[in-house]
């Protein structure tokens, strides 16, 4: 009869236990869903400036490659920190002759590398933490700081979070292609209708809505951001890696002039 009761109380001790671990479970996984939003989005006050254009005297990038021109503007009073690395290493001469390392699909590229299959050999520049703003989204044309690498300590890893760093290359954002279901199920689940279509009809990625730093918008050369997501590529496994070999020849920085 011990013996029995002894038994029953481990059941009951087990199952209390098992429920309290997927109760912690449960409340981790919807704290971790909340918590890597990152940033609030106020619909009301949201500003989609990358469809203003320069200004006069807005910083740009002029961005010279083995396939053509593209000129963008650059948003230091959104992204300070992650502008101001891109300019000082453009500046230094840091991106001539560096690669064009991805080109996914048609739906963006990435450039930026020293090395052909993406790889850095400079670790100073690359520990740049995120900045994500409201105002800014990957839509076409858009340029995104690429992360390079997530601190966590453990309660990160079991609540989700951290910090978030990028670095010294940057994604082309061209767009994926908008089915009539991917609009009309866009429409529905975004918080934003303007949002959603800007997306619609301008184009972008946006499942990267809010997971990299933007730090400019494309004014000039479309054709050629298109062509860089376009590339026949070779599949490494890390990255659809261009088959032929693409270089940015120089960047230069500059400052907007209205014609």
């Amino acid at each position: 009869m011990n013996g029995k009761k002894s038994i029953v109380r481990r059941v009951l001790i087990f199952s209390l236990l098992m429920g309290i671990i997927l109760f912690i479970m449960m409340f981790a996984s919807a704290f971790r869903q909340a918590n890597d939003s990152y940033i609030s989005i106020d619909v009301d006050t949201m500003e989609l400036v990358q469809f203003d254009g320069p200004k006069e005297n807005d910083p740009v990038a002029i961005v010279d490659t083995t396939i053509g021109e593209f000129r963008f503007v650059l948003y230091p009073q959104y992204s300070p920190n992650a502008v101001k690395n891109f300019t000082e290493l453009a500046e230094s001469g840091y991106y001539d002759g560096t690669y064009v390392f991805n080109s996914d699909s048609g739906a963006y590229s990435a450039a930026g590398a020293p090395n052909k299959d993406g790889t850095s050999n400079d670790s100073s520049h690359e520990l740049v933490e995120r900045e994500l703003h409201q105002n800014l989204w990957p839509f076409r044309g858009a340029i995104c700081a690429l992360n390079t690498t997530v601190d966590r300590g453990w309660k990160e890893h079991l609540l989700g979070g951290g910090t978030y760093y990028n670095g010294s290359r940057f994604a082309i954002v061209n767009s994926i292609e908008f089915t009539e279901e991917m609009k009309e199920e866009f429409r529905q689940i975004s918080d934003s209708q303007e949002l959603a279509e800007a997306f619609i009809e301008n184009g972008g990625v946006p499942n990267f809505s809010q997971q990299m730093t933007v730090i400019g918008q494309t004014y000039q050369g479309m054709d050629v951001v298109e062509k860089l997501s376009n590339l026949e590529t070779i599949d490494t496994g890390s990255n659809k890696m261009p088959k032929d070999d693409i270089m940015i020849i120089s960047v230069k920085i500059d400052t907007y002039k209205a014609e």
